[in-house]
């Protein structure tokens, strides 16, 4: 009788220590500094502060659940009805506060550290993301998809951008190298060096970045310094979807082999610029771009 009366108690007791296990929702991931965020349910009210971090939100399945965005946060279209608390580098901490997130997304470089340290002090769990490679374009939404309980929609957007990179990088693997120049902004003339997400892009495509070796991520550089690199292709996305006129300085240097041999093109800037998935899309028209310029050889 003691022994069946000790096993109930012990059982009972097992399972009391193991409800709090059972019927918690908690869920964590890491974030792109490192740290550690664990939330006590899957997010419901989420802040996304940058046009990148909302784009990821979105292709994590949790676009229902963002309550407040930043300026340029223009995808996708159902963003631009989300309130905006300022731009992604002044934030206006009141409103943001008031529509009462349970989760913000911080972006690494492109928000102030003084203001997602205000937000942590506030006590709001700040989950800050910038990925690097195109694995980290997938690992982010896994993660955001598993802090915001959206994992079926999320992997599997994780997984198609994963698997069309692969694509591209075995198709171009063995193309032939095309030198390129690739103009992220006008003035300050500025490329991307291998390291930068574009820069990788220009290399799955089977191009040679020209200004690949640089020491910054983005650097200056001088019209000279164009003309001696003397590229194969020039590509660039200019300040707008439908924005060419950055192409017309370089159509002015006929000496140059990207003109003479027609091969100035044009890449709407946000499906190269931003680290979402659309970069899949803005790889495929960089790629095919590339193989325009082997034809005219």
């Amino acid at each position: 009788m003691l022994t069946i009366r000790w096993f109930r108690v012990t059982t009972l007791a097992l399972l009391a220590w193991l409800m709090p296990a059972l019927t918690s929702a908690e869920v964590c991931a890491v974030d792109d500094t490192g740290r550690r965020i664990c939330l006590p349910e899957p997010a419901q009210r989420i802040a996304a502060l940058s046009p990148g971090a909302t784009e990821l939100v979105w292709a994590a399945g949790a676009g229902d659940q963002v309550v407040a965005v930043v300026a340029y946060s223009d995808y996708p279209e159902m963003a631009k009805t989300v309130p905006s608390v300022g731009s992604h580098t002044r934030l206006d901490l009141e409103a943001l506060i008031s529509l009462r997130p349970d989760l913000v997304i911080g972006w690494v470089t492109g928000n102030p550290g003084e203001q997602l340290d205000a937000l942590d002090d506030l006590g709001l769990p700040v989950f800050a993301i910038e990925p690097r490679t195109f694995e980290g374009v997938s690992s982010a939404i896994e993660r955001l998809a598993v802090l915001a309980g959206t994992e079926s929609t999320g992997f599997a957007e994780a997984d198609a951008f994963r698997k069309g990179m692969a694509s591209l990088r075995t198709r171009f693997q063995q193309a032939s190298p095309v030198p390129v120049f690739y103009q992220v902004w006008d003035e300050p003339l500025m490329s991307v060096n291998d390291q930068h997400l574009i820069g990788k892009v220009i290399t799955l495509c089977g191009g040679r970045n020209v200004f690949g070796d640089l020491d910054r991520l983005v650097p200056r550089i001088s019209t000279e310094a164009v003309l001696a690199a003397n590229p194969e292709a020039i590509l660039a996305g200019g300040m707008g979807e439908e924005n060419r006129h950055w192409l017309t300085r370089w159509a002015g240097f006929p000496e140059l082999r990207a003109t003479a041999q027609g091969n100035l093109f044009f890449v709407p800037p946000s499906l190269i610029q931003r680290p979402t998935p659309r970069m899949l899309e803005g790889s495929r028209l960089f790629c095919e771009k590339l193989e325009t310029a082997r034809a005219r050889r």
